[in-house]
């Protein structure tokens, strides 16, 4: 190459790296009888974005943009020259990311239609996607094939599930995810492009670039080419929730979620609701992200879409997770630290729930209503999807799911020397409150994530429950003598092994794995084998599916299928 060759060539190399470029794929959001919102995120603002679309791309749509609030990157992240904590960022700094979503029109039940869409830049550089696929809302009698998956997290094996989807399954309908979509929300790199190559968006678009090393064989997954084409449901886990605002990291903010009664002694101007969520907690990235059906009464956090022969409900059903320890540095479930004692202001509040679900609250009257209505009762296959499980091998389905009952120990001279939280189990919102409501609306299948494993249970009446997020990495199932880390001596008794719900797991049908006396294990829980799990509506089967990253080159295995049955 000449001496002009090569600088010609370094000047290219140069504008492609400077070139503006899309942060994610377009991904598909609220489809309805006759459109579809087409949705991408770029790190420029812009001066055009539209979708083309249609046959030979001849239709244009022109987007709307808007910009994250509260996406940041911090000492912690893993972007760019960050490999480490704190190379590059020393404290929590904004990172600005802006959201385009344009609405395609005009479609037809049942028909797909390409499209890509364009983005450009301030200085007039364009930059564009693949051609994809879109199609507005399935009417009833479509066969659809749906995606179930929840708590992904960057955690390490998500991009090898979901390419096994593709793989196994083909192009899905749709995607249900039950919660914790990323580990930090407003950590910007988790959704976009974590250095690792395993981002939220990146596994569900095919753009992964994730090494598994096992008995020293590595190899690289990419993802799915998932949400594209096919529209995503989602539901608030406990991930999506963010708390106290500070000047230290992003974890910190996490952790620090307190409930918004314990703000009483503190003086704040509470009629602005952003001081309320910036010393509470607060919802903002992942509502700001997603566009996703609403109810009047709890907007985007809880809603109800139908979609083909499904009504899906979604509720909003999550507390804030805290460690079981009982050590006297733990902020727990049960206990406070001991050098916060004399601090309320520290205080953590246990296991405190976010949004209220018990029978009378907005949300519980919103669901009954719900149940009643002509598009529920209807519907071929009536399912709810919340993260909280109702039952479950796991090990945060311990405590009960209740508010905290805080004890407050003194000695004689009125010093703490205990702050205790108690959670009785016959309050169980879940278990007293809605699933009685649940069984008498003859909902066929309650889907849930939470613990990161796979097991399902079935009722007395006949309703399923699914947990399969034993998507990227697991804790373990509390069975044999592996028992839940559960406080004694407390007032109430937590259930160290099983469902202390009651029920017992189903063994999976077809494929189970086996324990080491050969005996059939009704879970999966391993950081070694990821599983997904798919709905077919045309058969009413939910099918499971397992893949063992050590054996790169095995087939995926069918290992549970159970079919629901409608009146």
């Amino acid at each position: 190459m000449s001496y002009a060759s090569s600088r010609s060539f370094l000047r290219k190399q140069m504008t492609m790296i400077s070139a503006p470029q899309l942060l994610t794929d377009p991904f598909l959001q609220l489809p309805t009888e006759t459109s579809v919102r087409v949705v991408w995120f770029t790190e420029f603002p812009g001066s055009k974005h539209i979708v083309t679309y249609g046959e030979n791309l001849n239709q244009t749509a022109v987007a709307t943009t808007s910009k994250l609030s509260r996406t940041r990157e911090d000492q912690n992240s893993r972007v760019g020259n960050q490999t480490q904590d704190g190379q590059v960022y020393q404290q929590p700094i904004k990172r600005d990311i802006w959201r385009h979503e344009a609405v395609v029109t005009g479609l037809i039940p049942g028909t797909r239609v390409e499209y890509r869409v364009m983005s450009v830049g301030e200085d007039g550089v364009r930059v564009g996607s693949n051609v994809f696929t879109l199609a507005p809302a399935p009417t009833s009698g479509t066969p659809l094939k749906i995606l179930l998956t929840s708590d992904h997290q960057i955690k390490p094996m998500v991009a090898a599930n979901l390419q096994k989807v593709e793989e196994t399954v083909g192009r899905v309908d749709a995607v249900w995810f039950a919660g914790d979509l990323v580990n930090i929300s407003d950590r910007a790199s988790e959704w976009f492009d974590n250095y690792d190559g395993n981002a939220f968006f990146q596994c569900l678009q095919r753009h992964a670039h994730y090494e598994m090393d096992k008995n020293g064989v590595k190899t690289i997954y990419t993802g799915g080419q998932i949400i594209q084409h096919a529209p995503m449901f989602t539901c608030i886990g406990n991930h999506e929730v963010m708390g106290r605002v500070s000047d230290g990291n992003l974890n910190d903010e996490f952790d620090y979620t307190i409930p918004r009664a314990s703000l009483k002694g503190i003086a704040l101007n509470l009629s602005v609701e952003k001081s309320l969520k910036d010393n509470s907690f607060n919802t903002d990235t992942y509502e700001e992200i997603f566009t996703l059906p609403e109810s009047k009464e709890g907007g985007k956090t809880y809603y109800a879409v139908s979609f083909g022969d499904v009504r899906l409900v979604v509720l909003y059903a999550t507390n804030m997770w805290r460690t079981p320890n009982l050590d006297a540095e733990a902020k727990g479930r049960y206990r406070e630290r001991n050098a916060d004692f004399s601090n309320p202001e520290n205080w953590g509040y246990g296991q405190h729930i976010y949004e209220p679900i018990a029978k009378g609250s907005k949300q519980y009257n919103w669901l009954l209503q719900e149940l009643n209505s002509p598009e529920f009762q209807q519907a071929k296959y009536k399912v709810v999807m919340l993260h909280h499980p109702p039952h479950t091998l796991g090990g945060n389905i311990v405590p009960a799911y209740t508010d905290p009952v805080q004890v407050v120990e003194r000695d004689e001279n009125g010093n703490i020397n205990a702050v205790r939280y108690e959670y009785p189990i016959n309050t169980d919102y879940i278990i007293r409150d809605v699933l009685p409501i649940l069984e008498a609306a003859e909902v066929q299948f309650v889907f849930y994530g939470h613990s990161h494993l796979w097991n399902r249970f079935r009722s007395q009446s006949g309703m399923h429950f699914l947990e399969t997020s034993n998507v990227g990495n697991s804790y373990g199932a509390a069975w044999g003598d592996n028992k839940r880390e559960v406080p004694t001596g407390y007032k109430e008794q937590y259930t160290a092994l099983g469902d202390p719900n009651g029920l017992e797991p189903v063994v999976p049908t077809i494929a189970p794995l086996l324990d080491e006396d050969g005996q059939p294990l009704p879970y999966i829980a391993s950081n070694d084998i990821t599983v997904f799990s798919i709905f077919d509506t045309a058969t009413g089967k939910i099918s499971s599916y397992r893949f063992d990253l050590r054996q790169p080159d095995a087939e995926v295995v069918k290992f549970d299928e159970f079919e629901l049955k409608f009146t």
